[in-house]
């Protein structure tokens, strides 16, 4: 059963406290999600540029939150592979946005894709494809 952005807010609040405190749901809608990251200094590596591990968690929270809204509130979806390509430098003074859409929603995994931009650039700065195993459905008898 989908969910709504607010009953994914909800969620991820009571579940994972800390996942929302850089990050905003933009948009939850079919099989796709947006995020904002907003960057700050942690977030930075030599050079001012934004950090790889920044650009994941973004592109991972943004695959979390596209699946929650598809297939319902399933804490126990995780991340089964994750590969990024890095495709321009992003601009360090600038939040991230990433837009996630799922390629494939299976039983049992789950295949999507994440573009990751600067909020003040028109072409991505990194595309991330992932995987998420989805719990089994258990029956009680």
């Amino acid at each position: 059963m989908p969910s709504s952005k607010q009953d994914i807010i909800q969620f991820l609040q009571q579940s994972f406290p800390p996942s929302l405190e850089n990050a905003e749901i933009v948009e939850v809608s079919d099989k796709s999600a947006v995020m904002l990251w907003k960057v700050s200094s942690i977030d930075l590596r030599p050079g001012g540029t934004i950090s790889g591990p920044t650009m994941m968690a973004l592109a991972d929270l943004a695959m979390y939150v596209a699946i929650l809204g598809e297939i319902g509130l399933q804490g126990l979806a995780v991340t089964t592979n994750m590969n990024i390509n890095f495709l321009r430098k992003p601009s360090g003074n600038q939040n991230l946005r990433g837009e996630c859409r799922l390629i494939k929603v299976g039983k049992v995994l789950v295949v999507g894709e994440v573009w990751i931009y600067s909020v003040d650039l028109d072409e991505p700065v990194a595309h991330v494809t992932g995987t998420y195993s989805i719990p089994p459905v258990r029956s009680v008898l």
